[in-house]
């Protein structure tokens, strides 16, 4: 692999523009769960892409549909109709509640979408509200907008200024919610479950209190199931888990698993009041990420893959207590369903090349936490083998003064 290493660092670092940190390994292949360098070396996936591969690598009936989309249509812009758009839209109304979708290519835009339709909704109503409330910790993309409710200054300072008008409070501190919500607000955005921040559920109190200033204030609520949706934590969307009733909603990642697309669903109150040219997109909504989007969905409710999440994740979940029982190293588990974070009492950055040397991907994030977003089709016999690996790896790096 050496040589297929040296090739490939060789070009980017020659070609590719330098804003990522990779890790020292080339990935050529995969299958179910479990990922192939170019020395044909096997590793489990307990990252997925960042949530993306909801349906592992190499999944049958993606590979078909896939392909015969390509072998048919791509692609015509949205100048015209196609048959599966509103299919996608439908399904995805069904399991949200919320009945309108705007498609884009991703998370970011998904989110970018939301905070356009969310200040458009007031310009609407002749009440140009503009502000805008974000919690600590929180993340929701790189783009302009996204970025200014995005609370990290790593991320913001070199681009700023952002937008001037987004108030930052803790992570569920209802107190801090109400004092800063007005007859001002425009929306409120949160994660349902924090990822980037460190796998953060927000508590049923402060969405509760979310509830309560949305009905007091009549600020909207976006809720940024990205990272969090799509069955990733054993429900369709984590906001139905607290309660809550999101007037916008931005889902991306797991929804082609693989193949870019993203969403804004919006409630219908909010939907009336855009009218046509407000926002748009070349590629959202294509036939191929259209097609993909549907088979996630026919494997996650037809194909009972939330209900095997809801049986996986808590073994998922009673493996990593048992990890966490024996290790001094972990302070904390946190997650749902197939979703979780694991506190170490120091950074969590070597266990992420610990755990390749042991044949297991994971990723650190919010600097003390170790991610863990495995592919929903990942069985219990494959979380046993893949968490003993991840085990061993936390092991190394306890032992390490």
């Amino acid at each position: 692999m050496t040589m297929v290493m040296d090739d490939v660092v060789g070009r980017e670092s020659r070609h590719v523009l330098q804003t990522y940190r990779r890790q020292p390994v080339t990935f050529v292949r995969g299958e179910g769960v479990r990922l192939f360098d170019a020395d044909g070396r096997e590793y489990y996936d307990l990252l997925s892409g960042i949530g993306v591969a909801a349906l592992g690598h190499a999944h049958p009936a993606l590979a078909r549909a896939v392909s015969e989309q390509v072998e048919t249509l791509i692609h015509t812009s949205n100048l015209f109709y196609h048959p599966l758009q509103g299919q996608l839209a439908e399904r995805l109304a069904n399991l949200s509640g919320l009945p309108r979708a705007f498609f884009c290519n991703s998370g970011t835009e998904a989110v970018e979408a939301c905070l356009k339709f969310a200040r458009r909704y007031w310009y609407t109503k002749g009440e140009p509200r503009q502000e805008f409330i974000a919690l600590d910790e929180s993340f929701h993309g790189r783009t302009f907008g996204s970025l200014s409710v995005t609370s990290d200054k790593h991320y913001r300072e070199p681009f700023e200024p952002l937008l001037p008008s987004v108030q930052f409070i803790r992570t569920n501190d209802v107190a801090a919610l109400k004092a800063a919500a007005s007859s001002k607000t425009a929306a409120i955005i949160a994660e349902p479950v924090l990822g980037e921040g460190g796998i953060r559920p927000l508590t049923p109190a402060f969405a509760a209190a979310i509830t309560e200033v949305c009905g007091k204030t009549g600020a909207l609520f976006i809720a940024d199931e990205v990272q969090s949706g799509v069955g990733r934590t054993g429900y369709p969307f984590y906001f139905k888990a607290l309660g809550l009733h999101p007037h916008l909603v931005a889902v991306g990642k797991a929804l082609g698993s693989g193949v870019p697309i993203g969403a804004a669903l919006v409630s219908q109150d909010v939907a009336d009041t855009i009218a046509f040219g407000d926002h748009g997109t070349t590629y959202g909504g294509n036939l191929l990420a259209c097609r993909a989007g549907l088979v996630v969905l026919d494997e996650l409710v037809g194909g009972g893959l939330l209900a095997h999440i809801g049986r996986v994740g808590k073994h998922f979940e009673g493996r990593l207590r048992a990890i966490a029982a024996s290790r001094p190293i972990v302070k904390e588990i946190r997650g749902a369903g197939l979703m979780w974070g694991l506190e170490l009492t120091r950074d969590a950055g070597a266990v992420v090349p610990a755990g390749l040397e042991r044949g297991v991907v994971v990723n650190r994030t919010a600097e003390t936490v170790v991610r863990l977003l495995p592919p929903l089709v990942i069985t219990e016999t494959e979380i046993d083998e893949a968490l003993g690996r991840l085990d061993a790896a936390l092991g190394a790096v306890g032992a390490v003064a």
